[in-house]
């Protein structure tokens, strides 16, 4: 597990701060991550509007940025559907 962790740290660090904050994502690091590390669990990915609907049900304080505490919503999210685990 400890692995993983570190992989989805290095992936948002990857993504977070090419157009903007290096500790945050905007919508376009978002769609460019999913299109990229999770093309077979956010589906849509290359759709704006996914995407749009997408960043504004993790965006919690509505800043149009994805912090890691936001962003890990998702990857909780996709976990639980993939194990079965109800929500």
């Amino acid at each position: 597990m400890e692995a993983a962790i570190c992989t989805l740290v290095t992936q948002f660090k990857t993504y977070a701060g090419k157009d903007g904050s290096s500790s945050t994502l905007s919508k376009e690091e978002l769609q460019n991550l999913v299109t990229s590390q999770l093309p077979n669990y956010v589906k849509n990915a290359s759709d704006p509007a996914a995407i749009d609907q997408l960043m504004a049900s993790l965006d919690e304080n509505n800043d149009g940025e994805l912090t890691f505490s936001e962003f890990w919503q998702l990857i909780g999210k996709l976990a639980s559907k993939q194990g079965g685990f109800s929500q």
